[in-house]
């Protein structure tokens, strides 16, 4: 499905990845690295997510992420050695 296709979703979560897709699509159109543009995402929901529910929670969340991270749940392309 295609960002601008997700905007319309329905959806409220879809909807979001679709409006952060077309985002990220517009930043690299302008020149900006895909990983800058990563770190700024990053911050963003950090400090938005850090807003609503506290450091703490926060905090447990992205130790749960590092789980993830290392189980390679976000790795798209894996290779084997």
């Amino acid at each position: 499905m295609e960002a601008s296709e997700l905007v319309k979703d329905k959806d409220d979560t879809l909807k979001a990845l679709g409006i952060m897709l077309e985002a990220w699509e517009e930043g690299a159109d302008n020149g900006v690295a895909p990983e800058l543009i990563a770190y700024a995402a990053l911050y963003t929901a950090l400090t938005d997510l850090v807003a609503a529910f506290g450091e703490e929670s926060v905090s447990e969340m992205a130790v749960g992420l590092a789980r993830r991270v290392n189980a390679g749940e976000f790795t798209l392309a894996r290779t084997k050695q």
